[in-house]
């Protein structure tokens, strides 16, 4: 969608929820695994404004590629430091394909109530696959690094550990020469067209 302003009242409110549930997902995780941190900070909320990067929105809106505040965790505080680190860095994107579901649904059984809610239900959808595929990618700051961190043995983690200062590098140079829309888009949209498949199984059951 072409950034033009009449496109903020359906695109904003899809952002907002989309990341105000991604990062309270992660702060409402590392506190059932026993980390206080994001809780003492005023992180364990829904409130778009506890989690919102003025600067990342921006560029969210611009160019579809922005950033929220990361919510901060220790995880010396988890009972189990590898199983938390997992289960916390997952809670972000699994949310966020869980909203993306719930917004799939919503668009059909509520297509009778005017384009407007159809735009935003639809850029739900949209966001937050992208959000969700864009942060499992294993590459350090996102999710999918702390979660592949988590998994692998002693030997390899050592070596993971080494080149992780450069994750934040190679994914800069995927954006800029254009390789990220290369896999990040064709995921996404088998999974909005698994979403599409599962409410059409809903539809026939139900109707």
């Amino acid at each position: 969608m072409p950034f033009f302003p009449e496109n903020l009242l359906v695109r904003i409110p899809a952002l907002l929820i989309a990341i105000s549930f991604h990062e309270y997902a992660h702060a409402r995780m590392a506190y059932a695994w026993g980390d206080p941190t994001a809780k003492y900070q005023g992180r364990l909320t829904l409130n778009p404004l506890a989690h919102l990067d003025p600067i990342g929105l921006l560029m969210l809106l611009i160019i579809r590629f922005g950033w929220a505040r990361p919510v901060p965790i220790n995880p010396f505080n988890f009972r189990d430091q590898r199983k938390g680190l997992f289960w916390v860095s997952l809670a972000g994107p699994g949310m966020n394909l869980l909203i993306g579901l719930v917004s799939a649904f919503l668009f059909f059984l509520l297509r009778g109530y005017g384009p407007l809610v159809s735009a935003i239900l639809e850029n739900l959808v949209i966001y937050n696959v992208f959000l969700a595929v864009f942060n499992i990618i294993p590459l350090p700051p996102l999710d999918g690094s702390k979660i592949l961190s988590s998994l692998l043995p002693g030997r390899y983690l050592h070596f993971y550990r080494a080149v992780e200062p450069y994750g934040p590098f190679l994914l800069i140079i995927l954006l800029v020469f254009g390789l990220l829309p290369l896999f990040l888009i064709p995921i996404s949209y088998v999974i909005i067209d698994l979403y599409r498949s599962l409410v059409l199984l809903f539809v026939n059951i139900s109707f």
